[in-house]
């Protein structure tokens, strides 16, 4: 038989392992106690007729302890499992704890009341979109980063003796004297082919591009030369006008200097006898617009 005054003057005035002690009051690490002090009223250990509540994996339940049950500890709590529905969990409370000591009913409802309260708020907190702070490893940073610059250094170097090695087997500097492995050979020698293809499609477009261009500036020079054509053209239409009506002004006064000329030949022939022997002349005349026949004798 159990007798807790006993108990509780052992635990007060001795060493418990649940009691934490600070300059102004005791607490109790037991996980079963009610109200988290260490009290004659609040001890799970020194009250053989006890009750708690208590949250597992967001459900809530009520631990009740009796002194008929103190003798198997597996089963010394009996684990009531309370309603999601406030009202109902109260109602569950009361008809377990009926005629418990009134402390013990108050303090569980209050402890109750507390626990949906956080869980209330955990539930909320998980719905909206919390930020989560990384920790920052700078000596792992430093490492990756040195190993990153290690590993660029090494593939240029790998990469330079590589072109080089090729080099020299395209001149045929080795000859037969070392065994390389052809398929490396083949594959370098595939990758430069295709940069030279790459390189000659280059050419290619750029040249398709310039053929492209070609006609438009054909068409250009074209148009620019049937232009300057076109301006020669009324230049020549402007010429030969002018000179059309030219050739009607002449035209027009030939009868008067036809007159003129026949004086004027006689005149050279008279000039001509007076300096030369002499010479006999016959010429006929025409109207105006015949062109008149000379005939001269020796």
């Amino acid at each position: 038989m159990q007798h807790d005054d006993v108990v509780w003057a052992i635990i007060n005035k001795t060493h418990c392992s649940h009691k934490v002690t600070t300059s102004t009051q005791h607490f109790c690490r037991n996980e079963y106690n009610l109200t988290g002090l260490c009290s004659r009223s609040s001890c799970p250990l020194a009250n053989s007729k006890y009750a708690t509540i208590r949250e597992e994996n967001g459900i809530i339940y009520l631990f009740m302890k009796t002194a008929e049950r103190v003798m198997f500890p597996a089963q010394q709590w009996e684990k009531v499992k309370l309603s999601r529905n406030f009202e109902k969990a109260i109602y569950q409370i009361n008809e377990n704890l009926l005629y418990w000591p009134g402390f013990i009913k108050a303090k569980c409802k209050q402890r109750f009341v507390k626990i949906t309260q956080y869980l209330i708020r955990m539930r909320k907190l998980k719905l909206r979109r919390v930020k989560e702070l990384v920790p920052i490893q700078r000596k792992i940073e430093r490492r990756e980063r040195r190993r990153e610059e290690k590993a660029l250094v090494a593939a240029r170097i790998d990469n330079a003796i590589e072109k080089q090695l090729l080099e020299r087997l395209k001149k045929g500097s080795y000859n037969d004297i070392y065994n390389f492995p052809q398929m490396a050979f083949d594959a370098a020698l595939k990758a430069e082919e295709v940069s030279s293809e790459s390189e000659a499609e280059k050419t290619d477009e750029e040249e398709e591009v310039e053929k492209e261009m070609e006609p438009e500036l054909e068409r250009e020079l074209q148009k620019n030369i049937e232009e300057v054509d076109e301006f020669v053209e009324a230049d020549s239409d402007m010429d030969s006008e002018v000179d059309s009506e030219s050739g009607r002004k002449e035209g027009a006064d030939v009868g008067s200097d036809f007159e003129s000329d026949t004086s004027d030949i006689e005149d050279i022939s008279m000039k001509i006898a007076s300096k030369k022997p002499r010479v006999e002349i016959e010429y006929e005349t025409e109207p105006v617009a015949s062109v008149s026949r000379k005939k001269i004798k020796h």
